[in-house]
C-alpha cells in the first residue's frame, strides 16, 4: 500500500508571489507551476481567488473569509435566539396551564 504524501501548506506571502510571477511576467501558469513544484490547477485556483478578492484571499490555516465569518455569528446567533424562544413558549404554556388550573 503507498504511503499518502503529507499535504503540503503554503504561506500568504508564497501564494501571492507565484500568483505574481504569473500575472505580471510573461510566463505561463503550467511553466511557474512547474518551477515551484505546484500543480498548474492549483496555481490556477490560487490566481482565481486572488482575482475574485484580492483582500480575503488566502486568509490562513483555520481561519474564514470575513463574510463566512460574519456567516457563522449570525448562524450561532440564530440557534441561541430558537433556543430562547422555545423556552418562553414552553414557560409561557407552563403558566397558562397553572393560571387555568388555579381559576377552576
Amino acid at each position: 500500500m503507498p504511503k499518502k504524501r503529507p499535504r503540503r501548506s503554503y504561506t500568504r506571502e508564497f501564494k501571492l508571489e507565484a500568483v505574481r510571477q504569473v500575472v505580471e511576467g510573461s510566463r505561463s501558469i503550467a511553466e511557474v507551476a512547474r518551477e515551484l513544484g505546484l500543480s498548474a490547477n492549483l496555481l490556477g485556483q490560487w490566481k482565481q481567488q486572488l482575482l475574485d478578492d484580492r483582500e480575503v484571499a488566502f486568509p490562513g490555516k483555520g481561519r474564514l473569509k470575513p463574510r463566512e465569518e460574519e456567516i457563522r455569528r449570525l448562524e450561532r446567533e440564530n440557534r441561541q435566539l430558537r433556543q430562547e424562544l422555545e423556552f418562553v413558549k414552553k414557560t409561557a404554556a407552563y403558566f397558562a396551564k397553572e393560571r387555568s388550573r388555579g381559576s377552576t
